[in-house]
């Protein structure tokens, strides 16, 4: 990954994170991990069938702020950790998106990060199904990308959709993706 791209990354995202406006809202944090090769990647977890929420679902690292968390963005890296092996050390937090409002009852913020490519993967059995990779190039080319309509708990709504192999991601990940593709552009 080149300086260039990774200051212009920086340029376009809010250095300090917003404040949330919804109290109600259960505040949570994910990081939208950048790893730094030579072809950049957005890594990505497969949630395990068992969990209690969005089980099999794509999704960025991350979860529900706990009381003993400084800041949303200590909650993203504790959960990247957590959830992937991924220690802290080797992320750098490039900035953040706005929060968003989910159907169930969080306001996430997404943290945008750097990722040294010297990392080891040890994923939490009991959440993560599994962990892979996707181009950015990919990931920022707005062809990739299209809006549906998908029913979920009996309401029809409209959604991002990123359809890469056998991957189909949707929902807030594909949401949050879109959002951060518009702002950034393509490489």
């Amino acid at each position: 990954m080149n300086a260039a791209f990774k200051d212009r990354v920086v340029s376009r995202l809010a250095q300090i994170p917003p404040e949330s406006a919804v109290v109600a809202l259960k505040p949570a944090a994910v990081l939208i991990p950048i790893v730094t090769r030579t072809q950049p990647s957005v890594l990505f977890t497969l949630r395990t069938e068992n969990l209690p929420s969005h089980a099999g679902q794509i999704s960025f690292p991350g979860g529900r702020r706990r009381d003993d968390d400084a800041s949303l963005t200590e909650t993203a890296l504790r959960e990247v950790e957590e959830e992937t092996g991924i220690t802290r050390n080797l992320i750098s937090i490039a900035g953040f998106l706005d929060p968003l409002e989910t159907v169930t009852g969080f306001q996430v913020l997404p943290v945008v990060g750097f990722v040294d490519e010297g990392f080891s993967l040890r994923p939490c059995a009991a959440e993560v199904a599994d962990i892979f990779e996707v181009p950015l190039e990919f990931l920022l080319d707005p062809a990739n990308r299209s809006l549906q309509r998908v029913i979920r708990n009996g309401a029809e709504r409209e959604t991002y959709v990123f359809d890469y192999g056998s991957h189909h991601i949707w929902g807030a990940t594909a949401f949050m993706l879109a959002k951060f593709a518009e702002r950034i552009g393509t490489i």
